[in-house]
Order: C-alpha cells, then structure tokens, then sequence
C-alpha cells in the first residue's frame, strides 16, 4: 500500500532513434490522476485486517497532477489543518496554444478508484495504450482504470477567448467524492481564471455499458499488430470473490486467497527452500456448473494461501477472470487486474458467466491489443494470453491496494532456473537471514 503514501511516479520511455510514430502532434503533456486519502496507510491496514472489518471507503479527493479539491468546511475537520485560499490549493492548469494538437499521456495511479476523464467541449482520440499503438478512436470521456496509461490526442480548436475545465469522476463505485476539477487553459488567458461554465458532471457512475465498449473498441493499430499464438496450453479460469476467512474480510481467487511468504519466492525456488510457501499450487478452476456469479455466495468462507502457479517455460497460457457478486447483495465490483514483467494479449470481453465451450470461439485473434493492466467489468469477464518467456516469479494482481492487501492476487513462476546468480543484498528476509552464498 505504498502508493496510497504518495510512492508514485511516471517514466517516459522515448522512441529508439531513426523511428517514428503513426500519428503527429505539436506538443507532448503528461497527467497523472490519483485519489488522495487524509487517513495514513497504517490506519488503512489496521482496518482491513480487523475484526470487525473497516473498510477503507471513499477518497477524500481525486488528484489531477497533484492537485485537488476538499470542502475545509466538513465537519471534523481542524481549521487549521485545511486552507483552501493556499495558493498551493489552486487547480492544475494545463496551458495550450489555439490550434495546436497535444498528446496527453494519462496515467492512472488511484488507490481504489476508477476514473472518467474528460476535458469540456473537446473530443479526444486514443492512439496509444500501456505502450502498445491502438487503431484510433474517438471519445469524449475517457474511462481509465488504476495502473493503465493511455495517450490521447487532442487539438485546442474552440474559442481560444476562453479557459475550459477538465474533470475526473470516480465510475463504477457509488462515491460521494468531489469530482478532480483542472484548467485547460487557452493561452494567453490567465491559467487560474476560471471557465464561465459549470463543470460537467460526468456519466452516472454505474452505466457499465459505455465503459464495456470503450473496452471492446480498443484494438492494435494496423501496421503495429503483434500476432497473438493461435492456441495456449493452458487455461486457468480465475473466478473473483469476496470471503471470510477466521473472520477478516478478505479476496479470493478460486476460494483461495493470497498471502505474501516470508522468504522471497525468487530466493526460495532458486535455492530449493522447500518450506518457504504453500507447496501446492492454486486451483486451476472453479465449479462453473454451480457456481451462481449473481448471488451471495453460499459459503463465504474461503482459504489463505501461499501457493504458486508455475508455467513451463516459453508455454502460452490463457488467464479467464470471471466477475462476481460480492458478499453485499446485488454488488460486483470493476477490477483491474495487472501483470509483472508481460505484456498480454487482450482477447475479449463478455458479460456473465464465461462459457469456456462457447465463448473461446469469439476470441480476437487477429488484432487484439496488447496490455499490461485491464479491467474485469461487473458481472463480467476479460480473457487474456501470454507467453510464459521471462525468467522468474510474477505477480498477477487486481490494482486497487486495498485489494491486493485482501488477498486479490496470484504469483505465476516460469524459467526459475534461467535465473542466473542473485545478489547478496537481497539475501535477508525469512529463512533467508543471515543467509549468503559465495
């Protein structure tokens, strides 16, 4: 939950020299969009592992480059812990210059929430996602999950007389949070006037159908298509659900809920520390004939686990992530789910209880996108592939923090033993103390 703390951050990787791009623009921006919570890290954490459960709940603002709104009027607040007239208080303003094109690179790095991005009067058009060129497309609000990048290209061609504003919602979660309010500021007017018009107050938080097309419609650019294997040799349907276990809330994969091992996994499998984790892996499926993904579940009670799934090196394998109710009724909750040291190929969406009979033949294997981080919408599924062809231990997990604290992640291992020597600094956590090989 580091990056609930402020750890956080973008990199920008050039393009390497003598190539270019399948689109032009005269400028280039990044923004990251955060949400932003008063309460510390370790107040969170007391709550999620508590009995009883407290839940971490809704930010107190949403952040756009850093800066945000908060009423200092809420009751409870400490007058002299909120300021509102700080200059600092002021809202990001992004300045641009009539009639040119900028690229915005959009980056998501919430906690919990999922974002619309939108900027008044301004028609955005997606080329690019998680580094990977999409075939363009054009929208007005951009749904963007945690850990997904996206760039956008849009062109300052309205009245230049004026500033407008840009807003991020929180979608998909019921959340009193104020929308993150910028300036998309036309030069040479003041970056802090204000627009004369009233922010827009963005789609209604849980209309799931534009949020699904958004995802349906991004496909890799023609020209930029990497071909996705054909067939994978292996299928492992990851059915998400909200449990008990002793008590303590918590997520589950396939009634198996993660916990992180003392010892690191790399160190325990290259050295054999048989006892280091749960020898037994994961299981692989659920029970799709019975399992009713709409309901409660009738026993909420699941199993913590440290196990492991491990691939065969330079194998292909398909990854199902089936949605689910929660433990609170007529609720399912958006997950973005995202991969370690893989790009994957997005293969399809769907709604309702995946049909691994029906369902595979409806894949897009011509031109599916590649990804690092995608959602599983409510009552929904998302099929993925990739190649098992990096060396080492990988964690598989949804993005939201407080999640992943849950147990909403699982570690796949390919290759270990291409690993070569590793560093003695790491050396020290678990049965690895005072542990150091020549």
């Amino acid at each position: 939950m580091q990056r609930e703390a402020g750890l956080y951050g973008s990199i920008r990787v050039s393009l390497p020299e003598g190539e270019s791009e399948p689109f032009s623009y005269d400028y280039d921006r990044s923004i990251i969009l955060t949400d932003w919570y008063h309460a510390s890290t370790y107040e969170q954490v007391a709550g999620l592992s508590s009995i009883p459960f407290v839940w971490v709940g809704e930010p107190q603002s949403i952040l756009i480059q850093g800066k945000g709104r908060f009423n200092c009027s809420t009751p409870g607040i400490q007058a002299s812990l909120c300021n509102a007239t700080n200059p600092e208080c002021t809202p990001y303003a992004l300045t641009v210059i009539p009639r040119k094109t900028y690229r915005l690179r959009i980056g998501s790095l919430t906690a919990l929430s999922a974002l619309n991005f939108e900027i008044e009067g301004h028609n955005m058009t997606v080329v690019e996602a998680d580094g990977h060129y999409v075939e363009p497309f054009v929208v007005k609000n951009l749904f963007i999950y945690s850990g997904e990048t996206y760039s956008v290209l849009i062109t300052a061609d309205q009245d230049p007389s004026r500033n407008y504003w840009a807003s991020a919602k929180i979608v998909s979660r019921n959340s009193n949070t104020t929308n993150g309010l910028a300036i998309f500021n036309y030069y040479p007017n003041h970056p802090r006037r204000n627009p004369p018009t009233v922010p827009a107050p963005g789609p209604h938080w849980n209309d799931n159908e534009p949020r699904l097309t958004q995802s349906i419609a991004i496909k890799s650019r023609q020209g930029y298509i990497h071909p996705p294997p054909q067939t994978s040799d292996r299928v492992i349907v990851m059915l998400n659900t909200q449990n008990n276990i002793n008590g303590v809330r918590r997520w589950s994969i396939n009634n198996a809920s993660y916990n992180l091992p003392h010892t690191p996994y790399l160190i325990a499998l290259k050295y054999n520390f048989t006892d280091a984790f749960d020898p037994s892996p994961p299981p692989d499926g659920y029970d799709f004939a019975n399992y009713d993904i709409y309901s409660v579940a009738k026993n909420v009670n699941a199993t913590t686990s440290t196990g492991i799934y491990r691939n065969k090196f330079n194998t292909t394998v398909d990854i199902i992530l089936q949605n689910a109710n929660t433990m609170n009724p007529n609720n399912s909750e958006t997950h973005p789910w995202h991969l370690h040291g893989h790009d994957f190929w997005v293969l399809g969406y769907g709604k309702g209880k995946f049909d691994k009979t029906k369902d595979p033949k409806n894949f897009n294997l011509v031109n599916p996108i590649m990804k690092n981080t995608v959602p599983v919408h409510p009552y929904g599924w998302t099929a993925l592939r990739f190649r098992a062809d990096n060396p080492g231990v990988w964690a598989f997990h949804c993005h939201i923090e407080s999640h992943f604290f849950m147990g909403m992640g699982v570690i796949f291992e390919e290759g270990i033993e291409k690993v070569g020597p590793l560093p003695k600094s790491i050396m020290g956590c678990g049965d690895t103390k005072g542990f150091h090989r020549p």
